[in-house]
């Protein structure tokens, strides 16, 4: 049977209607993918000194990291942990270190970024003055490893030879603490005086005082934590805790990270940036 008129003239009129809303679904589309994969990209690289091919191509997933930041090459092969072993050997060369030695060598690689006293300028790098020297070296030697990586660290540890690192360590070791700044004294939460002085042994995580405060006995590469940076504390812990850094023998920081609040994290770093011990 053949259609009348008035049966498809329904149908021929939609069809309109049909194209232009196909036009402006295909036109957010394509704008969005515009927005995402070229202009934002190429707006966020620029920034940081990032050109457009590269940031097209890492919005796209083609090349490997953000298109906001530039990517950090290491060319360590990374190591699952720590490689120091403490030794007799190791200790002996710990204590025959000699801080002359390492002042000279730290003059050339280390002031720039860490200060001559060892306290630095720049938020993002820790303080060493009055740093447990058994922490320094480690940290050094697990840069010339691989066990950690930092874009510059590894390269100017893999620069140094193994007595070399024990004087640096030495000379920044022998550096006097900073006097706290009263206006930094003020009191922490006492849910973040428990978490360092008890611990919660209801998630299991150990007192913060039992390993990092002067004298307490912990383990010999355990760093001191009074004075330290604020915002270098908060990014460590966060490291550990997504298991980016992945450095501490037994893996115990990250166990005890990953347990942690922001903001137990944040109220951590306050409390020791005050210079509390």
């Amino acid at each position: 049977m053949a259609h009348t008129s008035s049966e498809s003239e329904p149908h021929v009129l939609d069809q309109p209607w049909r194209i232009w809303a196909s036009v402006v679904i295909f036109g957010i589309m394509l704008g969005g993918i515009v927005l995402g994969v070229v202009i934002i990209p190429v707006v966020q690289g620029r920034s940081e000194g990032i050109d457009a091919y590269t940031a097209i191509c890492r919005a796209l997933g083609i090349l490997p990291g953000s298109p906001a930041r530039q990517q950090i090459v290491d060319r360590t092969p990374p190591s699952p942990v720590s490689q120091v072993v403490w030794t007799p050997d190791l200790l002996q060369i710990l204590a025959d270190a000699k801080p002359d030695r390492g002042r000279a060598k730290a003059q050339e690689v280390c002031v720039s970024c860490h200060g001559e006293q060892g306290i630095s300028a720049a938020p993002e790098n820790p303080h060493l003055a009055g740093q447990s020297g058994a922490a320094i070296y480690k940290q050094l030697n697990d840069y010339r490893t691989g066990s950690r990586t930092h874009q510059l660290m590894t390269d100017i540890a893999k620069a140094l030879d193994e007595a070399s690192l024990a004087d640096v360590a030495a000379y920044y070791a022998a550096q006097p603490k900073r006097n706290p700044n009263p206006t930094t004294l003020a009191d922490s939460p006492p849910a973040i005086v428990r978490l360092i002085e008890l611990g919660d042994p209801s998630r299991n995580i150990p007192p913060c005082a039992s390993c990092h405060r002067l004298g307490s006995g912990g383990p010999i590469e355990t760093p001191i934590l009074a004075e330290q940076g604020q915002e270098y504390i908060v990014r460590q812990l966060k490291l550990y805790a997504s298991g980016e850094r992945r450095n501490d023998i037994y893996g115990r920081m990250r166990v005890i990270a990953a347990k942690l609040t922001q903001p137990e994290i944040d109220g951590l770093a306050a409390y020791y940036r005050a210079g509390f011990r």
